[in-house]
């Protein structure tokens, strides 16, 4: 590889950080972060308090050595350490008026007058026949244009298991309303599920989380970029020409490169460029974001009203108005379970709240931005291929596969070793590719 061939690698999320950093021994790259801070959707806010400084995760949280082999490689290469962690999850609707938790018979029992609940009990029972179901349809092929509603009403399952369980769980999962839940091609949904565990109760995968918070990592590879990396530096258009690719920046000045990557979500990129094709229109316009408001806050009131159905995890509802037509999904993390934080204090990350926390407990706001996916959406993902690498320009990011921090991570390192760079983590791309079935196709692979 020509080691003098400038490339430009623009956001710093996951997918562009890895991407930049296995080509800095083997081109001459660049990484541009527009925002104040790298990383993107991996930020850890330390909270400086009287007895010491918290490290608190508000984007990426957690990660399994199972669905997360070349994240897990990294983490090895650059001597991460991580700790396991709780993955229970608790839901609470109407208020408090029912409230469940998957922890234990306590937690989901956690409301007493949950053993004489009609509903309750058809829930779950509801539970063990969609889980059955599940695999067992996974044995054959199920019809691309299938919606998980659509799954749901062919095998009989009902409302009452659909928005008390199914539909919140993933809502929580994928941080979307459960309308989109419903629409979620039923393929890709059902795969996931089972590569995750979901679906069964044993031989689930043990979740972990970074010690002193994920910023630990890319703080890592930002810092062997060095000068390289460069922060608050906004790129407000690309243009394109024979010989490679022009770079403008938000104070007038350019730079030129011999090959771009855009790592950021497709619809930026799309923003981007200066003359889009046909091909990457379809693309990158077909994949809808949902934008989620977070707050880091130490307000109790977000939580489950009855304090034994807490969990790491925690989906919130004050009402039908909030359920299958809801906007935006309300879940609270409860980061002392999840992280194993070493204070006497509550930690709480709240996605979209039902009300805002305390002003006087709040420690921090952010938005995040998660890719919601549509039939089309994974239309677009299996046609990637036709517009990767075309006219010097190269795309990646989560929204690439599933929408998690693997995804990003394997999406970087395909670019990257398409751009010439050498990857020490041949199985565990291979297996990364095999987990991303039903989503993004491997570089170069026909749609």
């Amino acid at each position: 590889m020509n080691k003098n061939r400038r490339i430009a690698v623009i956001g710093s999320g996951i997918s562009g950080a890895i991407c930049a950093w296995l080509l800095r021994e083997h081109a001459d790259v660049c990484l541009f972060e527009a925002a104040a801070r790298f990383g993107g959707h991996t930020h850890t806010v330390v909270d400086h308090t009287p007895t010491g400084p918290v490290a608190i995760d508000t984007g990426f949280m957690v990660f399994n050595r199972a669905n997360y082999p070349l994240l897990s490689a990294l983490f090895d290469e650059l001597g991460v350490a991580t700790h396991p962690t709780s993955m229970s999850f608790a839901a609470s609707f109407d208020g408090g008026a029912l409230e469940w938790a998957g922890t234990d018979l306590n937690g989901l029992f956690g409301q007493r007058r949950n053993l004489v609940r009609p509903a309750f009990w058809r829930m779950l029972n509801g539970i063990v026949r969609f889980n059955r179901i599940a695999r067992d349809s996974l044995s054959q092929p199920v019809d691309a244009r299938l919606t998980v509603a659509g799954f749901l009403d062919r095998h009989g399952l009902d409302d009452t298991f659909r928005t008390r369980y199914l539909y919140p769980m993933a809502a929580a999962i994928w941080s979307c309303p459960q309308a989109s839940v419903a629409r979620f091609p039923a393929q890709s949904f059902l795969r996931f599920f089972a590569n995750h565990g979901l679906i069964q109760l044993a031989g689930r995968p043990q979740w972990l989380t970074v010690y002193g918070g994920a910023s630990t990592y890319m703080n890592r590879l930002i810092a062997d970029l060095g000068e390289r990396a460069r922060v608050a530096c906004p790129v407000t258009r690309v243009e394109r020409r024979d010989d490679g690719v022009e770079l403008v920046f938000d104070d007038g000045q350019r730079a030129a490169f011999d090959e771009v990557v855009l790592a950021c979500h497709s619809d930026q990129a799309l923003r981007l460029l200066a003359d889009p094709g046909s091909s990457e229109r379809r693309v990158l316009a077909a994949i809808p974001y949902q934008p989620n408001r977070v707050f880091l806050h130490r307000d109790p009131a977000l939580m489950p009203r009855a304090r034994r159905v807490w969990s790491s995890w925690n989906y919130l509802s004050a009402g039908a108005d909030d359920g299958v037509g809801a906007q935006a999904v309300s879940v609270t993390y409860w980061m002392n379970s999840l992280q194993r934080l070493a204070t006497r204090d509550d930690y709480f990350v709240s996605l979209n709240p039902l009300r805002e926390p305390h002003p006087e407990r709040v420690v921090g706001e952010y938005c995040y931005e998660h890719p919601v996916f549509t039939a089309e959406a994974l239309q677009a993902q299996r046609a990637l291929p036709q517009i990767q690498g075309r006219r010097h320009t190269w795309f990646a990011g989560a929204w690439t596969g599933y929408g998690f921090h693997e995804d990003g991570m394997r999406s970087g390192v395909e670019v990257a070793t398409a751009l010439g760079a050498a990857v020490p983590w041949q199985a565990e791309m291979t297996a990364s590719r095999t987990l991303a079935q039903g989503a993004a196709r491997p570089l170069g692979q026909a749609a």
